[in-house]
């Protein structure tokens, strides 16, 4: 094990496979973002226009493109920022929190999308949003982070 300065936060000792690991994580996880971003701005628009629920206030169009650009900038935060990589990583987690809701909403209102047109499709989708969550949080030191601040 070596020691190093884990993101900003306090000394933590981590393994040279754990950071590796968390590494491959956080650049698959940061790289997904990207992808999934440029998606909504581009090829799937349309897609994910059909499945923004009637309960957010803004425009379906405009909630999609503003997505679009926050997934963007947080897959690339997650690819080259450094020094606050816990920050971004709390921040990562927090918007999957946030869009929890519109996947509960796709499987209570009964919205295809994405090959996701029938119950259990869209049910089966529900418990990879806790998954994402812990996956920002792991990958980016995050959690670990905030556990040696306490």
């Amino acid at each position: 094990m070596s020691a190093r300065r884990n993101s900003g936060g306090p000394t933590a000792e981590i393994s040279r496979g754990s950071r590796t690991r968390r590494r491959i994580g956080r650049i698959a996880l940061g790289s997904f973002l990207a992808f999934a971003g440029s998606s909504h701005l581009t090829f799937a628009r349309e897609e994910f226009t059909a499945q923004v629920p009637d309960f957010v206030p803004l425009p379906k169009d405009v909630t999609v493109l503003a997505s679009g650009v926050v997934e963007v900038a947080l897959g690339a935060a997650l690819l080259a920022v450094k020094r606050k990589r816990p920050l971004v990583g709390w921040i990562v987690a927090a918007f999957f929190v946030a869009i929890f809701p519109g996947n509960i909403a796709q499987y209570v209102n009964k919205v295809d999308g994405f090959g996701l047109d029938t119950d259990a499709a869209r049910l089966a989708r529900l418990p990879f949003q806790p998954l994402l969550i812990l996956w920002a949080l792991w990958s980016t030191g995050a959690w670990r982070w905030f556990r040696a601040r306490r």
